[in-house]
């Protein structure tokens, strides 16, 4: 929590900053920028909540655990984050449909400041947040840092506006609050994608499910890999693996050769909350290695 708590007081400030200089500037694409920082705060509580609940261990009435809450917590942000871009945009295409170049005005040069130092502080805390999410294997501390990255992005756009408009070309400070929306909308669906992809049982990639084959097939006794399924649960998977052995070992020996796979399987792959191993009987040939 560490993470978030460091992200809510950042944002606090930076939007606060933001939009001070976007009101003193006269500046619509650094209020839309702020705007956009301040929903930040909002989508890390909610961040919080859903990694709090989605660490919860199992229970009676939920023994596989909570993780797709995780996932929950993802799809709200991405709704929000996609709300607040269709608000920036709308705003933005609004006055330049109005055609009046005194409401727009140009924005001084306080607003470039407050949008050099928002690329630099969201850049920071895109890869703070990332590297966090890498190490618990976060689904929705993922998608904040993607948040945090589209807020960046926003405020290059903001910095090109008012940058433009302070050249003579007004139209281009509500022109930047558009391609913004743009950006947001972007980010909001790759979240939304990828948490639908973990709310219905999605196989893990398929370099994932190779190494696997790999680490199955070089335990020892084990003669064939026949089935090999996995499925993400929220940030977790479940793998479900068929081996062959050789028939006529006893049963105790069989469960040892399967134990060993269950155990390589998640201590080589961290993601996997649990694996399970069925042992298929296989006819050795005389002869046969």
């Amino acid at each position: 929590m560490r993470v978030s708590s460091v992200s809510v007081a950042v944002n606090m400030l930076l939007s606060l900053f933001k939009f001070a200089a976007g009101v003193i500037s006269h500046s619509g694409a650094m209020i839309s920028d702020a705007i956009h920082s301040a929903s930040d705060v909002f989508s890390t509580f909610i961040v919080m909540i859903g990694v709090t609940v989605a660490e919860k261990k199992s229970d009676a009435e939920h023994p596989y655990g909570h993780e797709r809450m995780e996932c929950v917590a993802s799809i709200l942000l991405a709704v929000i984050l996609f709300a607040t871009g269709i608000g920036i945009g709308a705003e933005g295409v609004r006055k330049i449909a109005s055609g009046n170049m005194g409401e727009i005005g140009i924005p001084g040069k306080l607003a470039l400041y407050a949008a050099v130092m928002s690329i630099i502080v969201k850049e920071w805390m895109y890869w703070y947040t990332r590297g966090a999410a890498k190490k618990i294997n976060s689904g929705a501390l993922m998608a904040d840092a993607w948040h945090h990255r589209s807020d960046a992005l926003s405020s290059v756009g903001a910095f090109a506006g008012i940058f433009g408009a302070r050249l003579g070309f007004p139209v281009l400070d509500p022109l930047a609050s558009v391609v913004i929306c743009v950006f947001i909308g972007k980010a909001a669906w790759d979240i939304f994608k990828d948490a639908m992809n973990k709310m219905v049982d999605k196989a893990c990639d398929e370099h994932t499910i190779e190494k696997m084959r790999k680490v199955v097939l070089e335990r020892k006794g084990v003669v064939s890999l026949d089935v090999i399924r996995t499925r993400m649960f929220g940030p977790k998977a479940y793998v479900d693996i068929e081996i062959g052995a050789d028939e006529n070992l006893s049963l105790r020996e069989s469960h040892l050769i399967a134990e060993d796979v269950h155990r390589s399987v998640e201590k080589h792959f961290p993601e996997v909350k649990h694996c399970m191993v069925h042992v298929n009987p296989v006819e050795m040939r005389i002869g046969a290695e």
